[in-house]
């Protein structure tokens, strides 16, 4: 299926309400039993777990955000752990269990979209997150093909006048995840014509997958001829980085994407360049909102469409050694005790990390 095209391009915050609803639930999560506060009840489902963020960020914000939004509400969470069969199942129990609003980061917007009119037909609306899903009611993400322009672009500057003449390596994400190819096709944008892309794999969003594609790549291009390496998220780089640690290369750039605590590390460390910046703080708060204003059956207060969806697509940010204070820890993503641990404590003081 090709992945919705994005039109819109906005900056959102989480709009504050006062709701009362008749049926009272316990705020909460990790619930799946149906009761009689199944109506104020709304369905999360992640993807997977390598990618630390959802864990970690996505799920305790959107729980936060609907709690602000509806005292009485309560999430019932589930993560896929990559299994899209295993996704299925979920989606089909919050349905039978009566939920209402199921927001949703697909394992494969394809199959996913295909579950839409069977969760319409039992009066059950779904906001696709951060992952587009046809027929969805409500969609909120980043505008993902800029995220791989941005990324492309970061490359591109780290190489400097090195660039027409290097080699990059492209490690790109899950082809089942349309935001996969957004960013993909974003980076060769931004890349193609001005640089060589000298091996392209997907790695999965596997850090193992990832690496042992770096692994590839090394003995096909040869290991004193990689010059820079695209890895779609900052889970991959971690696998990218150590292998090419393993085969000897060093000070090459390597850019990432999630501003995951590990990049952010790396990226001090000096092993790892930049990360795209989305900040879970606007996402998952806007999504809260969608679902909360669908469960009262409002306005859902998009700032647009993508492909006939009410959407917002939020602003992604480059964050380098540069601006890592500037970013994730003014927004206060990250501690500076988390961020800054013994062994990079010097170079965070350099950097003016505090």
């Amino acid at each position: 299926m090709n992945a919705m095209t994005r039109r819109i391009v906005i900056g959102t915050a989480a709009v504050s309400m006062a709701v009362s609803l008749a049926a009272c639930g316990k705020a909460g999560d990790d619930k799946d039993s149906a009761d009689s506060g199944s109506k104020t009840k709304i369905g999360l489902l992640l993807p997977e777990n390598k990618t630390a963020r959802y864990e970690t960020l996505d799920k305790p914000l959107f729980v936060e955000a609907v709690k602000k939004n509806c005292a009485d509400c309560e999430v019932v969470y589930k993560n896929a752990a990559g299994d899209v069969g295993q996704q299925k199942q979920q989606f089909e129990q919050q349905i039978a269990d009566g939920i209402k609003v199921i927001a949703i980061s697909s394992v494969d917007a394809e199959k996913a979209a295909g579950w839409i009119d069977a969760a319409h037909k039992k009066d059950v609306k779904v906001v696709a997150y951060d992952r587009a899903i046809a027929g969805a009611d409500a969609y909120v993400s980043h505008d993902n093909e800029k995220i791989g322009k941005l990324q492309g672009q970061a490359i591109l500057d780290a190489l400097g006048s090195k660039a027409a003449s290097a080699n990059v390596v492209m490690i790109n994400g899950d082809e089942k995840d349309p935001n996969a190819g957004l960013f993909k096709k974003g980076a060769h944008e931004s890349l193609d014509g001005k640089t060589k892309i000298a091996y392209e794999a997907s790695g999965e969003w596997d850090p193992k997958i990832a690496g042992e594609k770096m692994t590839a790549a090394i003995s096909s291009v040869g290991k004193g001829k990689i010059d820079a390496v695209y890895s779609a998220n900052d889970g991959m780089a971690g696998g990218i980085i150590t292998s090419l640690g393993n085969a000897g290369i060093k000070d090459i750039p390597v850019g990432g994407q999630d501003a995951e605590l590990p990049g952010i590390q790396r990226i001090i460390a000096g092993t790892q360049t930049f990360t795209i910046y989305k900040s879970p703080k606007q996402l998952a708060p806007t999504a809260a909102q969608f679902a909360v204003n669908l469960l009262q059956g409002k306005d859902i207060g998009a700032q647009g469409e993508t492909d006939g969806v009410p959407s917002t697509l939020l602003e992604p940010t480059v964050v380098n050694k540069d601006n890592i204070q500037s970013t994730v820890i003014k927004d206060g993503i990250y501690e500076v005790s988390k961020v800054c641990v013994a062994d990079i404590a010097d170079k965070c003081a350099a950097l003016g990390i505090k």
